[in-house]
């Protein structure tokens, strides 16, 4: 059992994958890594910056660059497989395409490939040969690239000279959104958001517009609007509570919106008017 892992300065250039269980188990990963973390059983507490939030379980989360703690405050099992940037890339020229591909930041659910390349990695006592341990890293990062398609295509809409100008567009827009989708409960602080990904607000905007068809601030409002839909939805919260959770400034406004956004009240959906419950946002 991991208690707690400090990986700062450490001389092997490899990837580690690390199976960790327990209340308080924790790992500091530093600047310039590479992470895929993995919330096997409960949830898995993750720190970048200024940023918190919660990977569910089944949920895997790649995160790159910028230092991250990982760390559960109860007895749940997470698996993190971590290492320098030069190590993953050293995987993605493995492949037949001579492109040097990267991993960008991202979260979904896992897929069963890339939990059992996981879990052989992390297998605890296992005794495999250097060969094969790179062997599942390869495949792994070719899982995690074939996952990652759908920002693949955002990629060719980055703008910059050459392939790594327009990836640091990329990972810096994925930053952005990741910010904006685990401050739910905040208004998006455009200036904070512009300094995090270093342009001015207009070049956010602009840049964001582009590559997403939206902007910051449509992007933080369609996740309100999406988190609007399943609490009248899915809870029975009062209408009143749910306008006061999301930050609206009254029911009316709270309901005048929510019409717009899905054609249809909140009332007739908890209704369950025309089969509006199989709506997914």
């Amino acid at each position: 059992m991991l208690d707690q892992l400090i990986l700062a300065n450490d001389p092997v250039a490899g990837v580690h994958a690390i199976h960790a269980h327990g209340r308080g188990a924790r790992i500091e990963i530093p600047a310039g890594w590479i992470s895929v973390c993995w919330a096997v059983r409960g949830h898995l507490r993750l720190a970048a910056g200024d940023c918190e939030w919660e990977l569910g379980s089944g949920q895997i989360q790649v995160w790159r660059d910028t230092p991250m703690q990982c760390r559960s405050g109860a007895h749940h099992g997470w698996i993190v497989a971590t290492g320098p940037r030069r190590a993953w890339n050293w995987m993605s020229q493995q492949r037949e395409s001579a492109t040097l591909s990267e991993l960008f930041p991202w979260q979904d659910r896992i897929r069963r490939d890339a939990a059992h390349l996981l879990s052989c990695m992390a297998r605890e006592g296992a005794r495999q040969t250097p060969e094969h341990d790179r062997a599942l890293a390869v495949a792994l990062w070719s899982s995690l690239h074939e996952s990652q398609g759908e920002l693949h295509d955002r990629l060719a809409r980055c703008s910059g000279r050459g392939l790594a100008r327009r990836q640091q567009m990329l990972v810096r827009l994925l930053r952005v959104r990741h910010a904006i989708r685990h401050n739910e409960d905040q208004r998006p602080n455009l200036a904070g958001l512009a300094r995090m990904a270093n342009y001015s607000t207009f070049h956010l905007i602009r840049v964001h517009r582009m590559v997403f068809d939206e902007t910051p601030f449509e992007y933080a409002a369609r996740l309100r609007m999406e988190r609007a839909w399943r609490m009248v939805n899915d809870t029975d919260l009062p209408i009143c509570e749910i306008t006061e959770m999301l930050g609206f400034e009254s029911q009316s406004a709270f309901c005048r919106v929510f019409k717009s956004a899905f054609g249809t009240t909140a009332s007739e959906v908890r209704r369950g008017i025309d089969g509006l419950r199989t709506y997914a946002a």
